[in-house]
């Protein structure tokens, strides 16, 4: 049984989760060359343990990133499909790997299907039926935050199904599964695990977090009322949803950034991918023609350069 954590320890651990949002805003704001002058960095000497594994983060990050645009380009190449399920519990650390993953890959080829809560239609449907229009087809990658395992979690625990509606689904999840990998389908089912005592600190910092406050719904508060129920419904969603064709993979997600690069190293792991040879690109010379006057434009078109 977990020990409530300090006042000292909580601030502590609240910092972390401000200085890993920081470092988030590293990654997506600067530059490659920026990034690759950081993990650099991590060969010079250094009393600061803590900015050591950040430098080794960061560095490990943009060799996995690399090695997934290969991995795109060999999907491309060889029409394969892939769908990537990612679950867990709410501040799981979901969308933080999702976002490594698609940050520099093409969103044509790699795209993310976030779908909402089902409408009065989508309700009268086949269970299924609204995942199916956003699978891949030959050379893409889809990532489901969340998915159809919805109804094993959320609707479960809130009463938002009825028993016999999630019999079936139990019945109906291993086939639809088994039905999407024989036609070259592959799919990937990652469990983002985290201890009750993190996700309460993650809570709080969403909570005291102007910018984050809106991650913090009715429903994720009642989450967390409710962590035995879900844990319970996890455990039954696991055992009677663990397929051959398509296992589940833990991720154990109490540290983020050992999360996020743990899950891509695995990713990347469940593909043959090869080097594709890419065509030399040569730019060609601007045309220029006498009879060409580029014309002004009004000031009052221009954003405003307050910056």
């Amino acid at each position: 049984m977990s020990q409530t954590p300090t006042d000292d320890e909580l601030m502590r651990r609240l910092h972390r989760d401000l200085r890993d949002d920081l470092d988030e805003e590293i990654e997506l704001e600067f530059e490659d060359r920026h990034l690759d002058a950081l993990a650099a960095a991590e060969g010079r000497p250094s009393t600061d343990g803590d900015a050591q594994s950040r430098q080794l983060y960061f560095r490990e990050l943009l060799r996995l990133q690399a090695e997934l645009v290969r991995l795109q380009d060999w999907v491309v190449a060889t029409k394969h499909k892939v769908v990537i399920l990612f679950e867990g519990r709410d501040a799981a650390g979901k969308g933080g790997v999702i976002k490594r993953i698609t940050q520099r890959l093409n969103p044509r080829v790699c795209r993310v299907a976030a779908l909402p809560a089902p409408n009065d239609r989508e309700r009268t449907q086949w269970y299924f039926q609204r995942y199916v229009s956003h699978l891949p087809a030959g050379g893409e990658i889809v990532l489901f935050d969340r998915s159809w395992y919805n109804r094993a979690g959320v609707e479960r625990v809130m009463g938002f199904c009825t028993d016999d509606q999630y019999e079936e689904f139990f019945r109906s999840a291993p086939e639809f599964e088994r039905m999407l990998v024989r036609s070259g389908i592959q799919v990937i089912k990652y469990w983002f695990s985290i201890s009750d005592d993190e996700q309460r600190v993650r809570f709080l910092a969403r909570i005291h977090d102007p910018l984050k406050q809106w991650k913090l719904s009715p429903m994720d508060l009642e989450s967390r009322r409710r962590w035995e129920d879900y844990t319970k419904a996890k455990e039954v969603m696991l055992e009677r949803t663990h397929i051959p064709e398509a296992p589940w993979w833990i991720v154990a997600a109490d540290d983020k950034k050992r999360a996020r690069l743990n899950c891509i190293h695995h990713l990347l792991g469940q593909m043959p991918y090869q080097e594709v040879e890419q065509p030399l690109i040569a730019l060609p010379e601007r045309e220029h023609h006498e009879d060409y006057t580029r014309n002004p434009v009004a000031p009052e078109l221009f954003v405003p350069e307050v910056y």
